[in-house]
């Protein structure tokens, strides 16, 4: 029977004590478990940075591709075996500034990729700059007067652009960011979820008392998760409470369903029609 430890393997695991990263892999691990799925089921792309290296983590299948550009190689994998369950894992810089253009893109065309962004609002990996979506006035070595740029708000951009599904989830809440997580991959299309993830070496602001004193589930009975503009005023809340849960869903079609080609017969079981009318 399927259980965690068939995801596990002996790769060493250099995170920092306490990262929020942890919480994300145990809740990865157990959405896959509770959607049965098996590890040779699996892609997990990935950029670069700490939540880069997830998939080192896990025994899947797995694609670790340059700085942003997890994206891209996702949505080729994604239409030459639209079977295969394709999770992106990235983190704020990797996805939100180096990937940004492929982000947009992405969520434009539909692709049915699951995308988990470890979002800790700097760059862990190389010693804790800000990232697009740290806040202004947040101090770092490389910022030392704080910051002064906007935050990104990849929630509202991502509903704006029409994405499928589109939630927030908190590390430091496993068992509700593993629902999150199978609702996701369940989702016929693009699906985000932005994570809280905190870093406990380079970011003492947004720790996880922060979060847990502010973050709060979306009342599933009573929120509309097909209703636009009260997804963008959940997007927009932040500071003294965080909501966290389905922000947004719609039912478009995704990519590779609008192919006639190769919506019913993946590519890669297709016969490869090119050489035949070459050489016959």
């Amino acid at each position: 029977m399927l259980n965690i430890k068939d995801y596990d393997n002996s790769y060493e695991n250099k995170w920092c004590p306490g990262c929020g990263n942890f919480g994300i892999l145990n809740a990865m691990k157990d959405a896959f478990v509770k959607l049965g799925k098996y590890p040779h089921e699996i892609l997990i792309v990935s950029g670069i940075g700490q939540a880069a290296k997830t998939p080192h983590f896990m025994n899947c299948n797995m694609f670790h591709s340059l700085h942003g550009r997890a994206l891209p190689i996702a949505t080729g994998a994604k239409i030459a075996n639209h079977n295969l369950m394709i999770i992106v894992s990235s983190g704020d810089g990797d996805c939100y500034g180096e990937g940004g253009n492929h982000f947009i893109h992405a969520i434009r065309r539909n692709i049915d990729i699951t995308v988990l962004v470890h979002n800790n609002k700097v760059y862990g990996l190389t010693k804790g700059q800000a990232s697009p979506t740290a806040d202004i006035g947040v101090k770092t070595k490389s910022q030392p007067n704080g910051v002064i740029s906007e935050p990104f708000n990849p929630l509202h951009i991502a509903i704006s652009l029409e994405a499928g599904f589109v939630a927030r989830g908190f590390s430091g809440n496993k068992e509700h960011l593993s629902i999150l997580i199978q609702e996701g991959i369940k989702h016929k299309g693009f699906s985000l979820i932005d994570i809280l993830q905190p870093c406990v070496s380079f970011n003492k602001m947004n720790t996880f008392n922060w979060y847990k004193k502010r973050v709060y589930e979306i009342d599933e009975t009573s929120h509309d998760m097909f209703d636009y503009q009260k997804a963008i005023k959940l997007a927009k809340e932040w500071k003294d409470k965080i909501p966290i849960g389905i922000l947004y869903k719609n039912n478009r079609a995704s990519y590779t369903e609008q192919i006639s080609s190769i919506k019913d017969v993946p590519l890669i079981l297709q016969k490869r029609r090119i050489e035949k009318e070459i050489f016959l």
